[in-house]
């Protein structure tokens, strides 16, 4: 970059002028999503030039579905995210910068055009300004990566537009020149975001913004008024109001699921941008932030038999006398459907044939197969006994169910969970032909399922268990990278849902053994057929589809009672909004069984941090000089040997 003397002056974009666009891109897979490039083909007829810089690799696919939207593609080592790669995309265009009278420097952290760019860039184009951004960040007394030093008002760098009156500043050449390298996000933060605005406007460069945070009554209107924005034209969508967190986005009432219906009436494909969510967000974070559970009632228009499906039910059944209690279930589907049913050993096959045979229904092939063993139980008849099935391309959804009791928690709480699982899939004929029409809807959905079991059972706050470790191990090797999700991960509690075939083959396609499973007492917490259960919605969500929750209005009156009682009850002891309950209670750290050492631990954790690291560091064996003097000892014996 090089300064050019000349007269600065704030000046409209002229008629006729040249816009380059420089779009920032980052894949850790190296690949190039469907949103990305819907964003830079409407960009298109604004820009006479978009140059894409990918931080980190770029596969051969993703290159071949970036070159149709850009005129160069610059592929950089991925340090000082996005803001040096704009540096290197600016030394890279060097003196050609000259040929444009107008530099945007954006990235690929939004979805868009949820509304059209070009009455944006009109009202922009005619201001007399040097910079500008799509939007602001207000000033505030007190900031997370700042403390009470707080912000100043910014504007915000994921959209900055730079007039030829500034970059051809000396000012702007000394910036970037001296532009601090950046480890981290909160280095790029307080390093780049909150100077840049403020450096040019004490230079006396003259900014405007589009879409002023004061206007919606906040602070970051891209974050806490998404919906608000997408109706007064803002084109792009942040797609962090759809990974941040769920109780901080609550308390501003920000709902995510209507930011997307916003989007969608202005005609945006919602399917990539939840293709794209589903691949990078963890999974319970994005079914909280965008909505996606469905109270399944007459407002889903139901199944459309002109555009049929071919459907497949997979049942396993143990408990054969409740073989006439999942016809009855089945049979509520919509479609003539094929029923393959799974089951330990031929004895319970004979019956189970009997049971179909004396119960007539609207069935297409019927097969009952007995599997090589039960280790396992329903997780190995499915993607063992039922593989060449799930990988036929028959089929457009599977249902998949089992014959559940659990009689080892009792009548209650056993009956409770068998219906919890039943009424929410397949309720009654209205119901089933609902889901059937929200996957007809819904290419991108690929799993449907029931919410988390939480009466009779403590799953709320540790539904990981004991199977977060296998989970990650067992991820790493299938290559899922879809985050995983903290606390409790988003599942098919109880191993049934619908799904489409495609959505699980990862899982399906991995040849399991039914070795693998460990033999009848490892069907427990850690075990295999325990991480399998919590599994489907990752395994999904790597190959883009979503997944939704789905529950019946009447079981939904029964659940929100009962959530809404518990959380009231478990909220009473602490003050303030609920993301301010979670950050103190995570900030003393667990509880334990209310013992005085306990309730000791958790003072020192809230009260005085800075003496538990300290005493943490006294107290580490591997840092005791004794310790250090013993390994420095045996090192030399082994030496000697």
């Amino acid at each position: 970059m090089s300064a050019v003397p000349e007269a600065r002056r704030a000046a409209v974009f002229p008629d006729g002028g040249r816009r380059l666009v420089v779009y920032v891109v980052y894949d850790r897979r190296g690949g190039v999503d469907e949103y990305v490039v819907h964003a830079l083909a409407g960009l298109r007829e604004h820009a006479a030039r978009i140059l894409v810089v990918v931080n980190g690799k770029l596969t051969p696919e993703g290159r071949e579905r970036l070159e149709p939207v850009s005129d160069e593609v610059l592929v950089r080592e991925n340090v000082g995210f996005d803001i040096w790669a704009h540096k290197d995309a600016l030394d890279h265009v060097g003196a050609g910068v000259l040929e444009f009278d107008e530099v945007v420097l954006t990235n690929d952290t939004w979805f868009g055009p949820v509304r059209p760019y070009g009455p944006v860039f009109e009202r922009m184009d005619a201001l007399e300004i040097d910079f500008w951004g799509m939007t602001d960040h207000a000033a505030e007394p007190w900031h997370m990566f700042t403390g009470s030093a707080g912000v100043p008002h910014h504007l915000q760098s994921f959209w900055i537009a730079v007039r030829r009156s500034m970059f051809t500043s000396e000012r702007w050449v000394r910036y970037w020149r001296d532009l601090q390298r950046m480890d981290g996000y909160r280095d790029a933060v307080i390093g780049h975001e909150l100077v840049f605005t403020e450096a040019f406007r004490d230079a006396g460069f003259v900014d405007g913004v589009a879409f002023e945070s004061e206007q919606y009554g906040t602070s970051n209107a891209s974050l806490l008024a998404p919906e608000a924005l997408i109706q007064d034209g803002c084109p792009v969508l942040k797609r962090r109001v759809f990974f941040h967190s769920p109780p901080f986005l609550d308390r501003y009432a920000v709902i995510g699921r209507w930011a997307l219906e916003a989007a969608a009436t202005g005609g945006y494909p919602i399917r990539i941008a939840l293709a794209n969510l589903a691949r990078n967000v963890a999974p319970k974070v994005l079914n909280a932030d965008a909505g996606l559970m469905e109270v399944i009632g007459p407002d889903h228009a139901p199944y459309n038999s002109s555009d049929p499906l071919r459907v497949v039910v997979i049942a396993h059944i143990f408990y054969d006398e409740m073989t006439p209690e999942i016809l009855e279930r089945t049979d509520t589907l919509p479609v003539p459907y094929d029923l393959v049913v799974t089951t330990p050993d031929s004895a319970r096959a004979e019956r189970i044939r009997a049971h179909i045979d004396a119960i007539p229904g609207e069935r297409g092939e019927v097969s009952v197969r007995v599997v090589e063993s039960n280790d396992g139980r329903d997780q190995s008849a499915f993607l063992i006994g039922c593989r060449d099935v799930l990988l036929s391309e028959r089929y457009d959804l599977v249902v998949k169910l089992h014959s559940k009791k659990t009689p080892q928690d009792g009548y209650n709480v056993g009956t409770h969970f068998r219906e919890q699982q039943f009424l929410n899939l397949l309720h009654d004929p209205a119901h089933s032909s609902r889901v059937l029409g929200l996957f007809q809807r819904e290419p991108g959905l690929g799993l449907a399922f029931p919410p988390m079991i939480h009466i009779g059972y403590p799953t709320l706050g540790r539904a990981w268990w004991a199977n977060k470790p296998g989970f990650e191990l067992l991820a790493d090797q299938m290559g899922i990278r879809v985050p995983l999700d903290d606390v409790s991960p988003l599942a098919p509690y109880g191993s049934m849902f619908f799904a489409r075939p495609e959505a699980l083959r990862l899982l399906v396609e991995r040849p399991w053994k039914y070795s693998d499973f460990g033999g009848a007492d490892a069907y427990q917490d850690g075990g295999l057929a325990h991480i399998l259960e919590r599994m489907p919605a990752s395994a999904a969500g790597e190959q883009g589809f979503h997944s939704r929750t789905i529950v019946a209005p009447d079981y939904a009156a029964i659940s929100h009672t009962a959530l809404d009682f518990k959380l009231d009850e478990m909220s009473a002891t602490i003050p303030g909004y609920m993301h301010e309950k979670i950050d103190r209670l995570r900030e003393v750290g667990f509880v334990g069984s209310g013992s005085g050492r306990d309730f000791l631990r958790m003072y020192m954790r809230a009260n005085h941090m800075g003496t538990v690291h300290r005493l943490r560091r006294l107290m580490d064996p591997v840092r005791r000089p004794g310790r250090w003097i013993n390994t420095v000892l045996t090192a030399g014996r082994r030496k000697r040997r």
